[in-house]
Order: structure tokens, then sequence, then C-alpha cells
């Protein structure tokens, strides 16, 4: 297992268990239903891609491949683009920061094809 991935995705999936507690204990008072929902949608995004750089690391122990390497940064600028966003949206109300999500969808879509084009060339 490649420890830079597992580390980087051990360490997304402690903020993200960590923000989804801190959403659904500190901030659910404080937040509207509306803005609860969007940092809820953050802290699954990262849960999911989190565990995607866990995959990359285990793919790293048997594969070389760019591919793999691409996906493993598309899932770090996604989470940080995707779910920043949406974490600093919910937090602030500043809706001029939504223009920026879809970047980081974007990101997290090209890591998928990534991961499934190293899976496919994988030596």
């Amino acid at each position: 297992m490649n420890r830079r991935w597992a580390a980087l995705g051990a360490l997304s999936a402690l903020v993200a268990v960590g923000a989804g507690a801190f959403g659904a204990h500190a901030l659910k008072a404080r937040l509207g239903v509306d803005a609860l929902a969007v940092w809820e949608t953050a802290a699954r995004y990262q849960t999911v891609h989190a565990l995607g750089l866990l995959a990359v690391a285990q793919a790293a122990a048997t594969w070389r491949s760019r591919a793999l390497q691409a996906a493993g940064w598309l899932f770090v600028a996604g989470t940080v683009l995707f779910c920043g966003s949406l974490y600093a949206l919910a937090l602030t109300g500043v809706r001029g920061l939504g223009a920026i999500t879809p970047l980081g969808g974007v990101a997290f879509l090209a890591g998928w094809a990534c991961l499934a084009w190293a899976a496919l060339r994988g030596r």
C-alpha cells in the first residue's frame, strides 16, 4: 500500500467524520435546514473520496501508473474544491462560493476515470 495515499485518505476520512459530527451536533442549532444539508453533502462526498484515496493507495501497491497518481491528486483537488467550497458556503452563506463547487465535481469525475483507466491498464 502506498503510504502517501493511505495517509491522505485516512486524514481526509478523519476530517470528514469530524465535520459530519460537528454538523450534526454543533451546527444543527446554528444553521438553517438548507445550509445544514449543504454541510452534510460536503461531509458525505469527502468520506467517499477519502475511501477513493485508500483505493488508490491499495492499487499503487500493484500497479505503476501515471493515471493512478493523477487519480489520487484529482481526489485531493476535488475534496478541496468541492467539499471545501460547500463547507464555506454552509458557514458563510456566500452564494458565489457555489461557482467553485463544479470544478471540484469535475476533479472527482476525472479522478474516477483515471482510476478506471489505471485498473484497465495496470501492470
